[in-house]
């Protein structure tokens, strides 16, 4: 199911990238002037999936819950940015990742529209949410935080869409954990 969706994500990037969705009015963004945090962004994000990878090695259940929730979250998202068109928010500078932009459909490639909720904040307080050690998961829940907080600053993504990462992941963990036992 994981690589159908990423061999699918291409595809549903550019459908909508190309459709026109409403700007809306950040309270909070209004106030914060954009810079660009790109490179910081990129190292904690690729950090805790680092990390997350040693610990799946270490221990092929967290691996399974991992995979399992991520599916989950990705599905979510896909359905979130289908039915609520947006623009990005005024100022946005661009997160350049190599690595992710792979997923757009290439190098070069960089979604804007990917608003509804933030994918960078809810999957690493995804990963946080599934990793058992404590000292694992006070990194993994600083970098959440640093990182909701950084694409707030970078504009990439209105402050709704941060807040209820953090609100709509918890609950969609909670519930594959329950329903599907790992």
């Amino acid at each position: 199911m994981f690589l159908s969706l990423l061999i699918f994500l291409p595809y549903f990037f550019s459908y909508i990238e190309k459709r026109d969705g409403a700007v809306l009015t950040d309270w909070l963004l209004q106030y914060i002037p954009a810079i660009d945090f790109s490179v910081l962004i990129f190292i904690i994000i690729w950090s805790v999936f680092l990390l997350a990878i040693v610990r799946s090695v270490q221990e092929p259940a967290i691996f399974l819950r991992m995979l399992i929730c991520s599916v989950a979250l990705l599905l979510l998202r896909m359905i979130t940015i289908y039915l609520f068109a947006l623009n990005p928010p005024e100022g946005l500078i661009v997160l350049r990742d190599p690595i992710t932009s792979l997923t757009y459909g290439g190098r070069g490639i960089f979604i804007t529209k990917d608003l509804f909720f933030s994918g960078h904040t809810s999957n690493l307080f995804m990963v946080y949410l599934c990793l058992p050690k404590r000292k694992d998961k006070i990194f993994v829940l600083l970098g959440s935080i640093s990182v909701g907080l950084l694409v707030l600053v970078q504009h990439v993504h209105y402050s709704m869409d941060v807040i209820s990462a953090f609100i709509i992941t918890f609950f969609l963990v909670k519930g594959t954990r329950k329903l599907f036992s790992v």
